[in-house]
C-alpha cells in the first residue's frame, strides 16, 4: 500500500471512533492492514487542520503510551467522553469500538 494511500487509510478509520469509544493502535492496524507503529505514524503526520479524534486510540491493553502532559491530556479528554478507567488503563469491556 502506498504511504499516501495508509495515512488516508488509518486517517478515516480514526475518524469513526465515536466520543465515549476507544481503539487501539493495533485495532486500527487490523483494519487498515498496516503496524501499529505505521498508525502512530499516521497519527503523528495528520495536518493540524484535520482535527482527528487521536485521543480515543490507545496503547495495548487500553494504556495511555504518551508520556507526561500528553497523556494527562489524553485521559481528561477521554473521561470528558465518557470513557471509564480501570487504573491507568481505558476499560477496553465497557469501552472498545468494534469498528
Amino acid at each position: 500500500m502506498a504511504d499516501r494511500e495508509r495515512l488516508e487509510r488509518v486517517w478515516a478509520l480514526v475518524r469513526r471512533v465515536p466520543k465515549g469509544k476507544v481503539s487501539t493502535y493495533e485495532d486500527i492496524a487490523e483494519l487498515a492492514d498496516c503496524t501499529a507503529r505505521q498508525v502512530g505514524y499516521a497519527l503523528r503526520m495528520s495536518p493540524p487542520g484535520m482535527r482527528l479524534p487521536w485521543h480515543r486510540i490507545l496503547a495495548a491493553g487500553g494504556r495511555i503510551a504518551l508520556p507526561g502532559d500528553s497523556g494527562l491530556t489524553q485521559r481528561l479528554k477521554l473521561e470528558q467522553e465518557g470513557v471509564g478507567f480501570r487504573g491507568r488503563k481505558a476499560d477496553l469491556r465497557a469501552h472498545r469500538w468494534q469498528g
